[in-house]
């Protein structure tokens, strides 16, 4: 590995705050900040949503760091939601909550954002995860990002975890990135042939009033504003721990190869957007299970293919990661089948029981957790010190 380049890791993941016995949604996001922000401090905020909390982990030097951070903050928001007799679940959009139904978070951000954009941020309710990759170097960074672009559906189709919307079956494995289409500057990014180039446009957009700072660019991709990372924004969050790290060593491993070839003064192929776009809208359709566009070959490969010479593709990197055993687990979720493919299956063998579809992604949720929820309020205290105990 490279002196300048650490490649860490960074993991955010959005999750739902669901009431056990009707399995809604609950802006009670207030009351559990309240009790968790001295102990989780800012790997722990809110939302635009009051029934959706963030997690975010610290900078993570590898991918085995990264899972204990994710598993600590999955843990700690289990406890303090069971505090409040609530539970976590993590599905791209909650199978039939209304958006109209939760409470917006009383912060200035988002009652801007609110008075801009109106029902398209109100109707805004998924949950998303989020990876950083680390890039010292901004330069580098824009041109792993613009080839990092072509491989963004392939991810994203293994990361499919939310079919349902409004109660309704939508046929996508992903509808959560059809509910965020409705806001500006979403989707794959154009190409950008300097961070210079990159950063004139963001100050363009500053300096003509779309955006009063670069945060509110929402690319699928993008080199964070105040952070020397690459950011990669596309994916549902994941049911299980297993998945989110599988999916963030693959991240971080397409960035590593990909820095390897230009160190190498070798290139990857550039493709247009307009092309990308094609490949993202079949992966939030079908998932895994459908095909790709091979615009090198130009013609359409079933995604299982598609996976295989991927994981060819950043094979010679994964041991320098130590991340052999997280990336083979992506074999794993191609036999079992990604989030969205699971909640169908179990949604249909129910006889369509949104209920005990709630139920099933809570405990998938939960699963390889140290701590189990209750059936009934536990005593604060006893919350209280367990929380202290896992958060050390």
């Amino acid at each position: 590995m490279s002196s300048e380049e650490k490649y860490t890791l960074g993991i955010e993941e959005e999750f739902q705050i669901i009431d056990p016995v009707t399995r809604e949604l609950q802006s009670h996001i207030h009351s559990i900040f309240e009790e968790g922000k001295m102990l989780l401090k800012e790997n722990f905020k809110p939302e635009m949503h009051a029934s959706v909390i963030e997690t975010g982990t610290n900078i993570c030097k590898n991918i085995k760091e990264a899972r204990r951070e994710v598993t600590k903050l999955r843990n700690s928001l289990a406890i303090l939601s069971d505090q409040f007799g609530l539970r976590i679940a993590a599905s791209g959009t909650h199978p039939f909550s209304h958006w109209r139904d939760q409470a917006i978070t009383d912060h200035p951000r988002y009652k801007e954002i609110i008075n801009e954009m109106q029902d398209a941020a109100r109707a805004n309710l998924i949950f998303g995860m989020h990876v950083h990759v680390g890039i010292a170097n901004r330069e580098i960074g824009i041109q792993i990002m613009n080839a990092a672009r072509y491989f963004l559906p392939h991810i994203f189709a293994l990361s499919t975890n939310s079919p349902f919307w409004l109660g309704r079956d939508t046929g996508f494995k992903s509808y959560r990135v059809k509910v965020f289409d409705k806001f500006p500057r979403t989707g794959i990014p154009d190409y950008f042939r300097s961070i210079n180039e990159y950063d004139s446009f963001i100050e363009l957009l500053i300096k003509t009033n779309c955006i009063d700072n670069a945060k509110k660019v929402w690319w699928d991709i993008r080199t964070h504003p105040f952070f020397n990372t690459l950011e990669f924004r596309i994916c549902d969050v994941q049911m299980t721990i297993d998945e989110t790290i599988a999916l963030a060593a693959l991240i971080q491993a397409v960035v590593v190869k990909l820095h390897r070839l230009i160190q190498q003064n070798l290139g990857f192929r550039i493709y247009g957007r307009a092309l990308m776009m094609e490949n993202k809208w079949r992966a939030a359709r079908y998932g895994i299970h459908g095909k790709l566009i091979d615009f090198g070959k130009q013609i359409e490969v079933p995604f299982s293919a598609l996976v295989v010479e991927l994981l060819d593709f950043i094979d010679d990197v994964v041991d320098e990661l130590e991340s052999r055993e997280e990336i083979n687990y992506i074999f794993k979720m191609l036999q079992h089948g990604t989030g969205a493919d699971r909640q169908l299956k179990v949604w249909n063998d129910s006889g369509q029981d949104f209920n005990k579809l709630l139920d099933y992604i809570i405990d998938e949720t939960n699963k390889g957790l140290e701590y189990k929820p209750t059936n009934i309020k536990q005593d604060n205290n006893k919350i209280s010190n367990t929380l202290k105990t896992v958060t050390k």
